[in-house]
């Protein structure tokens, strides 16, 4: 796929002079863009994306952005945004892997997003997320959220797709219905990145860590601090960090697996392998 040089100038407001085509992503062509007014970009492009595809990431990111002001955290600026044709253009990130992250400041400013909030669980826009465009139909409750947008869904998609067995489907249908009892005491929702596993976390030259690619939702803060270990990739000083400046309800320990089991089913599905044992092993600690 070539990048749209027209779509390009109409979002950004310069013409490109480079383009460089990028590695990475599942679902999307990236590029490293420079523009003749001397700023260079990062842009992306989908050849058959759902609706709303970039619109809802490019929402995503600006509600994370604001959230995260004033912290260690940061998160890209928009430069321009479409659906249609769809394109994707984001300020650039000088990346890096030779600069280990201030783990302490990335757990302390954690803590301030989830702080910042929501207005509900889901999103007030009702738009999916996620590779499987997961609902997130605004809702009063966690239990109701995690049940009804995550856990049943998943377990529709997966009993369909014959990527789990019959009896781990049910396992994760009977979890969903005791999740009132098992999500521990009741929080409001925290303002969550929503996928935010090692992959999700980019650290610049200057050692600044860099929330991309979010599947923002009003959610449990433990949903995101749950994704964060399940992949590893954030060190112990984080989680510490995060511990002291935004204390855990009791018992959280006991829910890790909990929150790990929407994400286990969408790689069981996505995957295969060992997410199908994984996951019946997760919902089986809650049965």
């Amino acid at each position: 796929m070539s990048l749209d040089a027209a779509t390009l100038e109409r979002l950004t407001g310069s013409p490109a002079v480079r383009a460089s085509r990028l590695g990475g992503g599942d679902v999307a062509e990236s590029f490293r863009v420079e523009l003749a007014d001397g700023l260079t970009v990062f842009a992306k492009t989908h050849r058959h994306p759902p609706p709303g595809f970039f619109s809802t990431e490019a929402a995503g990111l600006t509600w994370l952005r604001d959230g995260v002001e004033g912290t260690a955290l940061r998160v890209p600026r928009v430069v321009g945004c479409s659906d249609e044709p769809p394109m994707l253009v984001l300020e650039w990130i000088d990346e890096t892997r030779a600069v280990a992250p201030d783990e302490p400041a990335v757990g302390r400013a954690l803590a301030d997003l989830h702080r910042a909030g929501a207005p509900c669980f889901g999103r007030e826009d009702r738009r999916t997320t996620g590779s499987r465009r997961l609902p997130n139909e605004p809702t009063d409750t966690w239990a109701e959220f995690y049940a009804r947008q995550r856990l049943l869904p998943l377990a529709r998609l997966a009993s369909d797709g014959g990527a789990l067995p019959p009896a781990t489907v049910t396992a994760v249908e009977s979890v969903a219905g005791r999740l009132a009892e098992l999500g521990g005491p009741d929080e409001p929702p925290a303002r969550l990145h929503g996928d935010l596993w090692a992959g999700n976390r980019v650290v610049d030259r200057a050692g600044r860590s860099w929330l991309i690619d979010p599947a923002g939702h009003g959610g449990h803060r433990e949903f995101d601090l749950a994704m964060m270990r399940l992949f590893g990739g954030f060190g112990a000083a984080c989680f510490t960090a995060y511990a002291e400046a935004h204390p855990l309800a009791d018992g959280w320990k006991d829910r890790v697996a909990l929150h790990q089991l929407a994400p286990l089913i969408v790689h069981a599905i996505k995957f295969g392998g060992g997410y199908r044992a994984a996951t019946q092993e997760a919902a089986a600690r809650y049965l």
